[in-house]
Parts: structure tokens; sequence; C-alpha cells
């Protein structure tokens, strides 16, 4: 390992490993997180430009690959932090609030439904919705992002979240 990993290692890896942990719940995966973010980094250091963001740019990797666990493992993220696994509908206190998104989604216009269900449930790079839906990418990711604000604002006013 080079020195500079090393260094990175010795000052971020607890931290890391701590801010992973917090987001997935599992030790196990939470080792396999950080050991593909130290090899992203290994990977991507030359394309850091400035030395002084290199916390911050270590950050945005671990939560890119966090948020690529999730769409991996058919998670649903991105709504202001909920974050909802499909066995987790399975349990009796999740079974409402599965029925309650499932229904603020149909709710939303035809555009940012497509939008989110592209996205979130079938995977789709904002750049993929843009070429399946023959829209720019700015237009694609501004639809994403209304379609998610329609969403949590739905979501936030359904009684089963109360």
């Amino acid at each position: 390992m080079n020195k500079q990993i090393q260094d990175i290692w010795n000052d971020l890896h607890q931290e890391l490993k701590k801010f992973i942990f917090t987001k997935l719940g599992d030790p196990t995966i939470t080792d396999d997180i950080l050991q593909e973010v130290f090899i992203k980094i290994q990977l991507q250091l030359h394309t850091l430009k400035d030395a002084s963001k290199l916390t911050s740019w270590v950050y945005q990797i671990t939560r890119n690959t966090v948020t690529d666990h999730y769409r991996k493992n058919r998670w649903m993220t991105g709504i202001e932090g909920l974050d909802l696994a499909e066995q987790a509908y399975e349990e009796p206190q999740f079974a409402a609030l599965s029925t309650c998104i499932n229904q603020k989604i149909n709710q939303l216009p035809e555009n940012y439904k497509q939008a989110i269900l592209l996205t979130y449930f079938d995977q789709f790079s904002q750049k993929e919705l843009a070429e399946k839906l023959n829209i720019s990418h700015s237009g694609a990711k501004t639809r994403v992002q209304r379609g998610r604000e329609q969403l949590k604002d739905q979501l936030l006013a359904c009684k089963n979240l109360s």
C-alpha cells in the first residue's frame, strides 16, 4: 500500500467505519463497504485536484458507495433520509407505510411517477432516464428532484407516518 493511501487509512478508517455502520447497521457489510471505499480511493486518488478537500472527497466516495450498495440490494433511497429495504415491508410495522408509499407514488403526476419508478426501483441513472424519456440530462435531474419533493410532501402528510 503506498504511503499516501496508508496515511488516509490511518487518519480516516475508524471514522469512516463508524459512518458506514450508522448507515447500514451490519458490521460485516460495513467492513466490505469500507474495503470497497479504499479500493476506490486508491484507484482514483490521482483525480483529486485539491488536496485540502481530501476528507470531503473521501466522504463523497463513501456516500456514493453506500448508495450503490442500497441500489444493488434493491433498497429505496434518496427520499430525505428514508431508507427502506424490501424485506422490511414484510414486517407488520412497515405494512401500512408500504401501502402509503405505493399510494403516494401512484398519485404523483405521470412524468414524476415515471421518473421515481425508473430511478429508484429500476435503478436507472439519471442519464439513462434522460435517454429513455428523450429529454436532457438536466431535465431528468429536475424531474427526479421535483418528483422526490412532491413524494416527500405527500409522505409527510400520510397519517401512517405520524
